[in-house]
């Protein structure tokens, strides 16, 4: 296939020479054998991207080896070039084994790498929004999940308060007149428009179609209910509370943990700012409401994958460490505990999560869950580029809801369209 990009020659070189004296060239591969202990023997390589857990992925893979006799080498990240390096390595033959990607752009970028691993006998106990797929193929498992939401207060907000479309911009109207507030939103792109966006688009019966739809100008957003109702929602946020655009994410978390707002639409990463106050309530994810929604938007920030050019042997062997991670106590104790991921997998748990990930863990084994359609079926850069200046300019002037939505609605058929 072609990588989008011409990689430098002088990188290319750097980089298969490196895997020529580690010996881990994709093609050759490693013979899978059994040692005199009847232990498997051979190698694999590992390449992924979440800096923060490499230095316990290297634990991981010692204890990995002693069980089971197959070593497996992890490659170290250098600055923030992995999807770069990755791409190198891969168009040079000289591929990782097993490898992660971050976005369906990626997944379809790289998809002539991607070997088919739907045979792994745990992929059932996985939710199937969750798994990574192309041209009919399983080709990646989920490392973890995020899902975001309404974060609250449960000493300020009760479930009930937050259970519907007209309930939840009553809350807002009434936070703004006691001079909270209700429903905290941020000037970062993400937070702004992005994130929040996403509900209608997942809320549809086929979200995809209903996004080309979009695209192609058969349908406005603009007249499409569950839209209709993100914008009363909009709307109360403009007229009830202090300007998004002046708040930032630090500040917008940091009024949540020191109770100035009830409610913010954040997601469960956001748990690690309130570390930094002394928070003394207890807090929960809700869903965004809109036309009866009763789940949380929940999507997969990277996949692990297998390099379909390596040897049979070396995709075994790689197949069965994912297998091995993803239900021995061994490997399963690594996901949640020393990685502190998420379960993904049915029946697997963790001891050590925070309340917002144990509400987005809990949506998931219940099925309670809506796709993240911004992150798969948009198109790139549509938020930072177009709908971000879109609430920009709904928040700073006297844009009209309506206007706003389509002004959005035409945001993406430029950006679909280009």
């Amino acid at each position: 296939m072609k990588i989008g990009k011409i990689v430098s020659l002088f990188l290319t070189a750097v980089l298969g020479t490196s895997m020529l004296l580690s010996g881990c060239g994709s093609k050759g591969g490693s013979d899978a054998s059994n040692s005199e202990d009847g232990k498997a023997t051979g190698k694999i390589t590992i390449f992924q991207q979440k800096t923060e857990i490499y230095d316990q992925l290297k634990e991981m893979a010692a204890a990995y080896e002693e069980e089971t006799g197959v070593e497996v080498e992890v490659w170290q990240i250098s600055g923030d070039d992995y999807y770069q390096n990755l791409k190198t390595y891969m168009s040079s033959e000289s591929g990782p084994t097993v490898f992660s990607l971050s976005s369906s752009t990626e997944i379809a970028e790289m998809s002539d790498y991607l070997e088919d691993i739907g045979d792994l006998g745990f992929l059932d106990k996985i939710n199937d929004d969750l798994i990574a797929k192309s041209s009919g193929k399983t080709i990646g498992i989920p490392m973890t999940a995020e899902g975001f939401g309404l974060v609250y207060n449960k000493d300020l907000v009760s479930a009930d308060t937050i259970s519907s479309t007209d309930a939840l911009v009553s809350l807002i109207q009434e936070a703004g007149t006691n001079n909270m507030t209700g429903l905290g939103l941020s000037q970062e792109a993400y937070f702004l428009i992005g994130q929040i966006l996403n509900t209608p688009f997942a809320l549809q019966e086929d979200p995809v179609s209903f996004c080309q739809d979009v695209y192609s100008g058969k349908v406005n957003i603009a007249d499409v209910e569950e839209f209709k109702e993100l914008g009363k929602v909009f709307e109360a946020i403009k007229e009830s509370q202090k300007n998004p655009m002046e708040v930032s994410y630090d500040q917008n978390c940091g009024d949540f943990a020191t109770g100035k707002a009830q409610m913010i639409h954040q997601g469960n990463w956001c748990y690690s700012l309130f570390s930094s106050y002394e928070v003394d309530f207890d807090m929960g994810m809700a869903p965004l409401p809109i036309a009866g929604n009763k789940s949380i938007a929940v999507g997969v920030p990277s996949v692990w994958c297998v390099n379909i050019d390596a040897s049979d042997n070396d995709k075994q062997l790689a197949k069965d460490f994912l297998n091995w991670l993803y239900t021995s106590e061994t490997g399963t104790d690594y996901l949640t505990n020393k990685f502190g991921f998420i379960p993904v997998v049915d029946g697997m748990v963790s001891e050590n999560l925070d309340p917002l990930s144990s509400a987005v863990s809990d949506a998931i084994a219940e099925g309670d869950i809506i796709p993240w359609t911004f992150n798969e079926e948009w198109p790139a850069g549509i938020i930072t580029t177009y709908l971000v200046q879109n609430a920009q300019e709904y928040f700073s002037s006297d844009m009209t809801t309506d206007a706003f939505l389509r002004a959005l609605n035409d945001s993406f058929v430029t950006a679909a369209n280009e």
